[in-house]
């Protein structure tokens, strides 16, 4: 799993790279993105934000990748225990 966590002042910016991270994971909160793990992915998401978007990020901003192995443990409260289950409405 790769968590990336993102800190950009200039809203257009934020809501462009918002966007493009959804196109790989979902939201955990505000600002952080939770993906699911494969090499070759971060590998294109890592150069994807070295070629489209550092080059527009002030001295402000800030992007967190956290590569986490698959022995990290994991622990959830609150609404965040509900992501580890499937859970279903009829």
């Amino acid at each position: 799993m790769i968590i990336i966590s993102y800190d950009i002042s200039n809203d257009k910016l934020r809501t462009q790279f918002s966007k493009f991270l959804s196109k790989f994971g979902h939201r955990i909160q505000y600002s952080v993105f939770e993906i699911e793990n494969s090499k070759k992915l971060l590998d294109n998401i890592m150069c994807d934000i070295q070629n489209s978007f550092s080059k527009r990020f002030s001295e402000m901003d800030s992007v967190y990748i956290f590569n986490l192995s698959s022995s990290c443990e994991i622990v959830r409260y609150g609404y965040a225990q509900h992501e580890e289950e499937d859970v279903f409405f009829i």
